[in-house]
């Protein structure tokens, strides 16, 4: 079972407006920020899958890895496209709308971002 995701990033106040913003539709809320680091869980708590967003501790750029994602497990067909629009509103871009993808039972409903350092995301429902 993954514990948590670290996602560098070059500019922390920005990755959090961008994240306060896009994880909001997936029940994530920010847990802490600080010295170069913040954190995100489960309805603010430090359990579950945590993902936090920090400064490369070597001092070297935050550079993303190609062919890397991260998906998140959402709710309901609502709560993809809500985190699809609250990420394109926080700077990020598109990288997929939300729709069905592929011939799945149940079917496979995502969409895809780049947060405003590149990194990808998805959020997706089964059903």
């Amino acid at each position: 079972m993954i514990g948590y995701v670290t996602i560098g990033s070059n500019d922390i106040a920005r990755s959090c407006a961008f994240f306060d913003a896009a994880l909001e539709p997936l029940g994530y809320k920010r847990t802490f920020e600080g010295g170069g680091w913040a954190g995100y869980g489960p309805g603010g708590k430090k359990e579950g899958l945590e993902i936090y967003i920090a400064t490369p501790e070597n001092g070297q750029p935050a550079c993303l890895g190609n062919g890397s994602m991260l998906a998140f497990k959402a709710t309901s067909r609502e709560a993809v496209n809500g985190f699809h629009a609250a990420a394109l509103a926080a700077g990020g871009t598109d990288a997929g709308a939300p729709g069905v993808r592929g011939e799945y039972d149940p079917p496979f409903y995502g969409a895809y971002v780049r947060d405003p350092e590149g990194n990808k995301f998805c959020a997706y429902y089964k059903g």
